[in-house]
C-alpha cells in the first residue's frame, strides 16, 4: 500500500529535525520517503543505512530519497544502495527545484554555499515545540569531526527572517528551540556582525507572545557577557545549557583542537549555577579519543561532577575517514567501549541524584503528546495527569520513576 503523504525520517541532531519539517512542506501531497541522514559517528551512518533498508521493506513501492550529512559526504555510497531512488545534498534539500528535478544524485560542493536556505515549514504539527534554524555550517576544524564537510562553512540567518518565522510559529507553539551546527558562532557573516546574544534579545523583544525560548548546543568559549546575562537572568530563556565540552583532559582537548581547557569549562558552569541555580547542565563527551590513557580518561570522568552534568550525551570515539584524529594512535576498541560504558554509568548516577533532588519542587511543564508527559524548563521529562497538548502547566513533583519525574 503506498504512503499517502511524505514520510520524513530524521536522524541525528535538532537541526535535521527543523529542516525535516521544511522538507515536509516542500513535498506536500507526494508519496515520498525521505531519510534525513546523520554522519556524526560511524554508528550514525550505520543507523542511517539501517533506516533506509527498513523503510524500503515497509514501503517497497515508494520513492525513497536520502539527504543530510551522510548523503552529502558520501553520495555515491548511498546512490549505490538498491533501496535508494535519489540522493540530494544538504544545500539542495531545502530547495523546491531540487525536489522537482529527476537527477539520481544532486549534490553540490557544500563549501561553496554562502547563504542559508529559506525556512519553509509553517508549523511543527506533531511537536509541542518548534525548531528554528538560525545558523548552519562550522568554521572550526576539530580533529575528530567530519560535520563541516557535510554542512559547509558557518553562515547565519538574518535576524529579521528569524523573528518573522518565530512570530508565526509562536501562534501555535509555546516553546521555540534555536538550532544550528555551531550556534554560538551566529552573526559575524551578517551586516553589523550581531552576536547570538543580540539575536536572542531581539527575539524576546519583538515576539512578546513567545512563552519559552530554548537554545541547542553551545560552545562555552563563545558565551559572551550578553548571552551569559540572558541565560542567567531572562525567565523566558529556559534554564538548560547544553555545552560542547567533549573531554575533561587538557592534552586531549588540545589534540581535539578545541578552544577551551578543563579549568574554563568548570569556571563557566560554576558561574552559570551561581547566577541561576536551577540551570541544568548538559554536555557532549567523547570516550576513548586517540592517545587517551587511563589518567586522561579519569579527568573526563571527573568532569561530570566538576561541571554538574545532568544531561549527558556520551559517544565512544569513532574514527571518521579524512579527519586528523583518524591518523592518530588509536585506543583499542574494547577499551573505548568500556570507557563509554563507565561514563554512562557515572552520568546515570549523577542524573538520578539530580532528579531525586527535584522531588517536592514546582515545575513548569510544556505538555507534549499524548498529553500525559512533557519537559520542564530544565529539560527533565515529567509524567503527569492528562492535560491539553501545547499548554504550559505548573506541577509539583512527587516521585522519580524510570528516570522521569512523576507529578
Amino acid at each position: 500500500m503506498p504512503i499517502s503523504s511524505p514520510q520524513i525520517i530524521n536522524m541525528g541532531c535538532r537541526l535535521n529535525l527543523a529542516e525535516g519539517e521544511s522538507i515536509r512542506a516542500l513535498l506536500t501531497g507526494r508519496d515520498t520517503i525521505v531519510v534525513n541522514s546523520c554522519a556524526v559517528t560511524n554508528e550514525a551512518v550505520k543507523q542511517t543505512r539501517q533506516a533506509i533498508r527498513r523503510a524500503r521493506r515497509e514501503q517497497p513501492d515508494a520513492e525513497l530519497v536520502v539527504t543530510g550529512c551522510a548523503a552529502q559526504i558520501d553520495p555515491a555510497g548511498f546512490a549505490a544502495m538498491p533501496e535508494v531512488n535519489r540522493v540530494i545534498g544538504n544545500a539542495e534539500k531545502l530547495s523546491s527545484e531540487a525536489w522537482q528535478a529527476r537527477d539520481a544524485v544532486l549534490v553540490q560542493d557544500i563549501m561553496a554555499i554562502r547563504e542559508t536556505a529559506p525556512h519553509l515549514a509553517a508549523s511543527f504539527s506533531t511537536h509541542a515545540r518548534a525548531f528554528v534554524e538560525v545558523q548552519n555550517g562550522c568554521d572550526h576544524r576539530c580533529t575528530f569531526c567530519v560535520i563541516p564537510y557535510g554542512r559547509g562553512n558557518s553562515r547565519s540567518v538574518p535576524a529579521g527572517a528569524v523573528i518573522d518565522r518565530i512570530a508565526a510559529l509562536a501562534e501555535n507553539h509555546a516553546e521555540i528551540v534555536l538550532t544550528g551546527v555551531d550556534l554560538t558562532s551566529y552573526g559575524p557573516d551578517l551586516p553589523g556582525a550581531p552576536s547570538l546574544g543580540q539575536l536572542v534579545e531581539r527575539i524576546l523583544t519583538h515576539v512578546p507572545q513567545l512563552h519559552r525560548l530554548r537554545l541547542s548546543s553551545l560552545d562555552g568559549v563563545e558565551i559572551d557577557d550578553r548571552l551569559f546575562a540572558l541565560l542567567t537572568q531572562e525567565p523566558r530563556l529556559q534554564p538548560h545549557v547544553h555545552l560542547s565540552l567533549q573531554a575533561g583532559d587538557d592534552m586531549i582537548l588540545k589534540r581535539m583542537k578545541r578552544r577551551h581547557n578543563r579549568a574554563e569549562s568548570i569556571a563557566l558552569t560554576e558561574r552559570l549555577k551561581a547566577a541561576r541555580p536551577e540551570i541544568a547542565i548538559g554536555a557532549d563527551l567523547i570516550a576513548g579519543f586517540p592517545t587517551e590513557d587511563e589518567a586522561m580518561f579519569a579527568n573526563t570522568l571527573a568532569l561530570l561532577e566538576d561541571c554538574d552534568v545532568v544531561h549527558p550525551h556520551i559517544f565512544p570515539y569513532s574514527p571518521r575517514a579524512g579527519t586528523p584524529a583518524a591518523r592518530m594512535p588509536q585506543v583499542a576498541p574494547e577499551i573505548v567501549k568500556a570507557r563509554a560504558a563507565r561514563l554512562r554509568e557515572a552520568a546515570a548516577t549523577r542524573r538520578s541524584r539530580w532528579l531525586q533532588s527535584l522531588i517536592g519542587s514546582a515545575q513548569q511543564v510544556l505538555v507534549e503528546r499524548p498529553g500525559d508527559r512533557g519537559h520542564a524548563g530544565n529539560f527533565a521529562e515529567v509524567r503527569m495527569p492528562h492535560a491539553q497538548v501545547g499548554d504550559i502547566v505548573t506541577v509539583t513533583i512527587k516521585a522519580v520513576q524510570d528516570g522521569k519525574l512523576i507529578a
